[in-house]
Formats: structure tokens, C-alpha cells, sequence
């Protein structure tokens, strides 16, 4: 009876945990640790969802259970949003399903399509549910390149040619989390052009679709011609209005992905509070500034990190969207792995990241910074990086593997 159970024997060790409890322990000691790791967004909801979702809460009727696939009028919403942002046209009734953010519709649309001996693509590194939902799920996952190029699309080619049974879906995520690269809507073609050929389901996460720095917005999968035959897309709340907590995000496209995702989801859950989902409404439904805002303010953010990082001597390169900068770990600090460069950027500068390695084994070369932290902060962050690389502070070789392993 002292066994893990099968699926958690599947999973493998959570890595942010050894820095999260290195930070913790910090923190105990009173210790003032900026804090760049987690991208949570710091900045409070717009008051006028705010004000829908206290409105919609006095009502007694909304208290009662909800939609698993979201209210009527969320849903219309959403397909409104797709409309005018993306030129895309989604019925609300077969094509959307509201999720518990983006994270749980992925998740449960595993559940609904994979099963053991399923292989699913998914780039490395990427965000850790990508592999794990399906892992959790019984499938297996097989790794592909991740920048949205050449190299992609011939490792999910050579794939299903050398993969017996073969690969049942691709992954596909930017702006990307981790490592802040987005993709062009030509790329998009020739992924769906291939995906089609070969029979491949694409799952697009555009959680940071709003969330961009440039002039060109970044597309959706499915303003590509046939798209929708093979590709659902998921979008989320969390960030573009700052509505981390509240839960809310979507799975649109592939009306059989759709219902199978819905059917899960009506044996799991109820969907979320009304209230929420009525605020929600009010948010893709209402003005629009507060986008434009919230780029504005991130945007700031990462013209002082990104200076103030090459100022100390750290060669980063400045996100074209999202919330993160992707970091190289600098040269003489490589050998200790992005673990153990975490854990003592944490104890010399104060500074806490996301180790690369947590978002696969290929992302152990680099860190996750995240612009979650005003511009204050973020310059008390950067006083103590620059302190510690301008000091003697890199371990020796010999104990590269003692501090990954610690």
C-alpha cells in the first residue's frame, strides 16, 4: 500500500520545487527576495469587469450550477473576439467551449483524445502541461524542436515516417512560454499543410496572444484555409485582462475536438462560477483600452530589464511578446545548469528565476525571467544581478553536479 499510484509514478519530479522551497526558506529569514520566477501577472483586474462580476454575484439565480461548456452569452463572446481579431468565424454552439483556463482545457481535451500507447509532439522546452496533460493522460510524448521554422516542421515529418503507431497530435505554442518567440502566419500554412497531409491534430495554445511588443499582431492557427478541420486553439484570460485567479479561458476550432473536449468536461465539472463567466463576457464584450494598457506597461518593463541586464553584462535578447525573457545562463555560470544557477542567483542576488530545465531538458541552458514585478523592483532585481556577476561567484566545475542534484 506504500506504492505511488500509477499516474503520479508517470510524472516526473516537479524541478521549480527546489527553488521554490530555497525561496521559501529565504523568505522565512526575512531575507527581500524579487521575485521573477512565477509569470503572475501583478497588476489588479479592470475595475469595469470588476464591477460586472459584483453586479452579477447580488443576483441569487447565478449562484446556482453553471455551464461545463460556458454560457450562451460567453461563448458568443468569444466567437465576437475571434470575428474582429482574427477575421476567423466560430459557432458559439459547436466550435467554443469555455475552459478553467487554458491550462485545464488542455489538460482535459488530453483526457478526452490520448490514451496509452498515443504518441503526442510537443516542443522542448515548452510549458510543462503540454507534456504533462498528456502524460497524466497515458500517452506518451515525444520531443520536437521549438522554434517555428524549418527545423519544427521536419522533426514532426520525420516523426510520423519513423513513428509506428504514428504521433496523434502536435503542440503548438507562441507567443511562446517559455522562450518569448512567436510565429508567422506563413508558418502556420505550412504546418496545417503538413498536418493535414499526415493526418495530425494541432493543438495551438495562444494564452499570449495579446500580450506583444511589435506591430503585427501575432496570428491564430486557424485564420489558415482548412485549419479547422484538424486544430483546436486555446486562449485564456489570465493575462490579457489580467484575470489570473478568476479561471477563465476557451478551446475553439475543430467542432469533433470540441465536443469531445465538452463531453469530459460535463462528467468533471459544473464550468466556473456564473458571476465570473458573466464578467468575462463583459471583458471580450466591452472597451478595449485596457489591452493596449497592459502592453504599454510590460513593454516598459522590459526596456528596463533588458537594459539594465546588458548594463551588468548579461547578453540577453529583448521578447518580441510575452511576458518573459528567455535567458541564456552566461557562459562561466553554464556548467552548473539552470537549477543550480537559480538557486545561487537567488542566494547572491536575491533574485528569484524559473530554471529552464522545468520546461524540459532542453531548456537547462537558460532561465525564465518574468516581468511580473514594477519597475522599482525590477531595478533593485538588476542592483543585485549586477552585483553578483560583477563578483566571484561561480562555482567550480567539479561541483556542477553536487548543486544540480542538491
Amino acid at each position: 500500500m506504500t506504492e505511488d499510484f500509477h499516474r503520479i509514478r508517470r510524472l516526473p519530479p516537479y524541478v521549480f520545487a527546489e527553488v521554490n522551497a530555497a525561496k521559501a526558506k529565504a523568505r522565512a529569514a526575512a531575507e527581500d527576495i524579487v521575485d521573477l520566477g512565477m509569470g503572475n501577472p501583478d497588476t489588479p483586474t479592470p475595475p469595469h469587469i470588476v464591477a460586472k462580476l459584483i453586479e452579477a454575484v447580488q443576483d441569487p439565480r447565478t449562484h446556482r450550477y453553471s455551464m461545463s461548456k460556458g454560457i450562451p452569452g460567453l461563448r458568443k463572446a468569444l466567437a465576437a473576439y475571434y470575428d474582429r481579431r482574427f477575421g476567423v468565424k466560430l459557432d458559439p454552439e459547436t466550435e467554443v467551449v469555455a475552459t478553467l483556463g487554458s491550462k485545464e482545457g488542455l489538460a482535459n481535451l488530453a483526457q478526452a483524445i490520448s490514451s496509452p500507447g498515443d504518441t503526442i509532439l510537443v516542443p522542448n522546452p515548452s510549458y510543462p502541461i503540454h507534456q504533462f496533460g498528456f502524460i497524466i493522460a497515458g500517452a506518451s510524448v515525444r520531443s520536437i524542436p521549438y522554434t517555428p521554422d524549418d527545423s519544427m516542421l521536419e522533426a514532426i515529418d520525420r516523426a510520423v515516417r519513423h513513428s509506428v503507431p504514428k504521433p496523434n497530435a502536435v503542440i503548438v505554442n507562441f507567443p511562446s512560454n517559455p522562450t518569448a518567440l512567436t510565429a508567422p502566419i506563413e508558418f502556420y500554412r505550412e504546418l496545417v499543410a503538413l498536418c493535414r497531409r499526415h493526418e495530425l491534430f494541432i493543438l495551438s495554445d495562444l494564452a499570449y496572444a495579446e500580450l506583444y511588443f511589435g506591430e503585427t499582431p501575432p496570428p491564430s492557427v486557424l485564420e489558415v484555409e482548412g485549419a479547422k478541420d484538424i486544430t483546436v486553439e486555446f486562449t485564456s484570460m489570465s493575462k490579457t485582462y489580467n484575470m489570473p485567479g478568476w479561471r477563465m479561458g476557451f478551446a475553439a476550432g475543430n467542432p469533433r475536438l470540441i465536443a469531445a473536449l465538452a463531453r469530459v468536461k460535463s462528467y468533471l465539472d459544473y464550468g466556473a462560477f456564473t458571476p465570473i463567466q458573466v464578467a468575462a463576457t463583459a471583458a471580450l464584450n466591452g472597451p478595449q483600452d485596457c489591452i493596449e494598457e497592459m502592453r504599454v506597461l510590460y513593454k516598459e518593463r522590459r526596456e528596463v530589464l533588458v537594459k539594465g541586464l546588458h548594463a551588468a553584462g548579461w547578453d540577453v535578447p529583448s521578447p518580441e511578446a510575452s511576458m518573459f525573457l528567455w535567458a541564456p545562463i552566461p557562459e562561466r555560470f553554464r556548467h552548473l545548469g539552470s537549477v543550480g544557477f537559480s538557486k545561487l542567483l537567488l542566494e547572491k542576488a536575491k533574485v528569484a528565476v524559473a530554471p529552464g530545465l522545468g520546461f524540459g531538458e532542453h531548456g537547462d541552458e537558460h532561465v525564465r525571467i518574468a516581468l511580473v514585478e514594477n519597475s522599482h523592483r525590477i531595478r533593485q532585481a538588476l542592483r543585485g544581478i549586477k552585483t553578483f556577476l560583477g563578483g566571484d561567484n561561480a562555482a567550480p566545475q567539479d561541483n556542477s553536479a553536487d548543486m544540480v542534484n542538491a
